[in-house]
């Protein structure tokens, strides 16, 4: 029986809370912290951030960067602040209810804090088995063709027997292609075609369906 995986944060899940809680409560916090004006904060935070990079696994990690800036808060209260920014996109619901009853995933690049706030915030928790983080549980900052293959292994199955989507075609759509796994590439911006390629998660469920 093939197991069904999302990728999240946009594909599922709008970007608009992460981009809330890096780039406006972060700096925010450290503005009012500080006596400083939220630009010059933001371009400090944002500075910092780019000495670190998207290569380095501490570039996902919120409770690394609250203490980097001395901000003596939970994670949760950033969170919290913003959870009017999180929103599903609208065909996300129709899909995971269209797949219901069949073995539905979450893989993300994102960290596991970030997942379980945005699954349980948004209901979503209830249509997955499992919930992946390439950063949490397999200590890489990308989903390469490993993080698949570990995901298939702890669950039980084949490669074969995965049908993954998502809206990054590196780390959606070739990785997890060769990991062995049947891979959707999700453009909602129409630009690209192919039998892999799908334009809406509804259409990804009707694939699958078939």
């Amino acid at each position: 029986m093939n197991v069904i995986s999302f990728d999240l944060d946009g594909t599922l899940v709008k970007m608009d809370f992460v981009d809330a809680v890096w780039l406006e409560e972060i700096p925010r916090e450290y503005a009012k912290k500080n006596g400083m004006s939220f630009e010059e904060a933001k371009r400090y935070i944002e500075g910092e951030y780019l000495k670190i990079g998207p290569e380095a696994i501490e570039w996902y990690d919120i409770n690394y960067w609250l203490n980097k800036f001395n901000l003596k808060m939970d994670y949760k209260e950033i969170f919290k602040k913003c959870r009017d920014k999180l929103g599903l996109y609208e065909d996300a619901l129709k899909a995971l209810e269209m797949l219901k009853g069949r073995s539905l995933i979450i893989i993300s690049n994102a960290a596991l804090e970030f997942i379980e706030f945005e699954l349980n915030e948004l209901g979503l928790k209830k249509y997955f088995s499992h919930v992946f983080s390439a950063v949490s549980h397999f200590n890489k900052t990308k989903k390469d063709s490993d993080v698949y293959r570990q995901v298939c292994k702890k669950i039980g199955i084949e490669c074969d027997s995965l049908i993954h989507v998502g809206d990054n075609y590196e780390f959606d759509y070739i990785a997890a292609t060769n990991a062995g796994a049947t891979a959707y590439y999700l453009d909602r911006h129409e630009n690209e075609n192919g039998e892999h390629v799908v334009y809406s998660l509804v259409e990804f469920a009707e694939k699958v369906i078939k």
